[in-house]
């Protein structure tokens, strides 16, 4: 069963004051908060078995490669990747996109096209207008419409056998929108273009099937799961991975060095150079259990329950306008008050204990299509209540009447 107060109890950083008010936190979409159940993971690691892994014969460097091993394997389950060395630890959503977009860098060649879209974080815009600079492919955007949503019969017009690599967010970050992915990949793929879908804002809120999605490369970050930062994960089809050259030189990614000749590790250590964050690709895979247990079937259904009370609740009061307004989205609520900055909003929100994201969220071109300089966002995690939505709305109301 489902119970927001018992799992608001696995968070002891729920438990604090801000500013002398309880802690309401509403900025989910960038960095969720992590439960006791992980925290523990984290410090365990540390207290007991604290080692570097793979290449060590005692027993210390034994265990933590097998949980770190065991993790790979969590993940791969839980995205029902076909294997396991087809999921790469990364430190994010970024690098696994930068190594994607560095592996293309061999293959793609002037007058290739590579489409983005207008919902992007800026992550999944710099590495490929970076990548079009190296090689002379030419980038193309599917736009949007006013309610944040892409324009699926222009998308139609822009793809053709040119194309040869596909990005798109499963979820915007800024709005919310739940893209169309699964008919953005088979259209790619009837053109043989491959697709990376950036799940940084989906994987919290939703479980991705990699193998029925079809899709060539998937990408997430632990933070956003209840998991530590500086911790991600790049799913590859093996056949796309197995062409594409290391990203980074160094140790683990290596099969043998002369000074002559180096050969390269087998996947997925070709890609893994380094002493990797060995504590945080552990923690990933607890985090990951911890929302398994709760199931992300009763995740989505609640999170959209408070979606909609929140919805209705700030559309009441004056002035107030929220940007996405798509019928698809997830639990972000992106918004202004008339004739107020959003940074005004979220500072004054902050003084009453309200932690909301204010700017262009990573997001910039969508706020150029709106023409304004941000908005305030809100974002609600599983672990959040309609009491916490009500004191946003009072903490709005006031902020508008402080501002106006």
């Amino acid at each position: 069963m489902f119970n927001v107060e018992d799992i608001r109890k696995d968070f002891p950083i729920l438990s604090r004051q801000v500013n002398g008010k309880p802690l309401v936190y509403f900025d989910n979409a960038a960095t969720s908060q992590t439960p006791q159940q992980v925290i523990d993971v984290i410090v365990d690691y540390y207290s007991n078995y604290n080692a570097n892994i793979h290449r060590g014969v005692h027993a210390l460097s034994q265990e933590a490669t097998d949980k770190y091993e065991q993790a790979r394997h969590i993940i791969q389950k839980h995205f029902n990747a076909r294997f396991a060395h087809e999921i790469i630890f990364t430190s994010g959503t970024t690098h696994s996109i930068n190594l994607v977009a560095n592996g293309f860098s061999s293959i793609l060649n002037k007058g290739d096209e590579i489409i983005v879209s207008a919902l992007e974080h800026h992550s999944n815009i710099v590495p490929w207008q970076m990548l079009c600079e190296r090689t002379g492919a030419i980038l193309k955007v599917i736009p949007m419409n006013q309610e944040g949503e892409l324009i699926m019969s222009e998308y139609d017009k822009l793809i053709s056998n040119n194309t040869k690599l596909v990005f798109v967010n499963h979820i915007s970050n800024a709005l919310g929108t739940i893209n169309p992915i699964e008919y953005i990949i088979e259209k790619a793929h009837q053109v043989g273009a491959a697709v990376l879908i950036d799940g940084a804002q989906a994987c919290p809120h939703l479980k991705p099937d990699v193998q029925a999605l079809d899709v060539d490369f998937y990408v997430a970050s632990a933070h956003k799961m209840c998991g530590p930062t500086g911790e991600g994960m790049l799913y590859g089809k093996e056949a796309w991975l197995k062409k594409l050259p290391p990203y980074q030189g160094g140790g683990e990614m290596i099969a043998e060095v002369t000074f002559e000749k180096t050969t390269y590790a087998e996947l997925p250590h070709k890609f893994e150079a380094g002493t990797p964050n060995i504590c945080g690709g552990i923690a990933f895979g607890a985090a990951i259990d911890y929302m398994n247990a709760i199931g992300f079937d009763a995740i989505s259904k609640y999170e959209h329950e408070l979606l909609e009370y929140a919805t209705q609740k700030l559309l009441e009061i004056e002035g107030l306008k929220i940007y996405g307004t798509s019928k698809n989205k997830t639990s972000v609520i992106s918004f202004n008050l008339k004739g107020i900055h959003p940074y005004d909003v979220g500072t004054i929100l902050d003084k009453m204990g309200i932690a909301v994201r204010t700017g262009h969220h990573c997001a910039q071109p969508i706020m150029d299509y709106y023409k304004i300089p941000g908005t305030v966002r809100a974002s609600f995690a599983f672990y959040n209540t309609k009491t916490e939505i009500d004191s946003l709305v009072a903490a709005v109301k006031k902020a508008r009447l402080m501002l106006s």
